[in-house]
């Protein structure tokens, strides 16, 4: 089992807690001696206190720049499509 204090400051990674949870996308902002400062990516950002001997069940991928890079293109491009509904008469 992995822990949130193998994580790198300023890093990307796709991480599992939980065997069945979700794959999510998270940065560690910064480090106190017993806690991590989390970003993580889901439809918006959500910033959070993790201890550090909290439980990842599984580092999937730690992103390299370019990859980081993307993502983020990627973002920027999704943030001006809108999902309207055609009113129906």
């Amino acid at each position: 089992m992995y822990s949130y204090a193998l994580l790198e400051r300023n890093c990307y990674y796709l991480i599992q807690e939980k065997e069945e949870s979700p794959i999510e996308l998270v940065k560690i902002n910064f480090e106190t001696d017993y806690c991590v400062h989390v970003s993580k990516f889901v439809e918006s950002p959500v910033l959070e206190w993790r201890k550090k001997t909290d439980n990842i069940f599984e580092i999937l991928e730690l992103l390299d720049d370019d990859k980081v890079k993307e993502w983020q293109t990627a973002q920027k491009d999704s943030e001006g499509t809108y999902n309207y509904e055609e009113d129906e008469e």
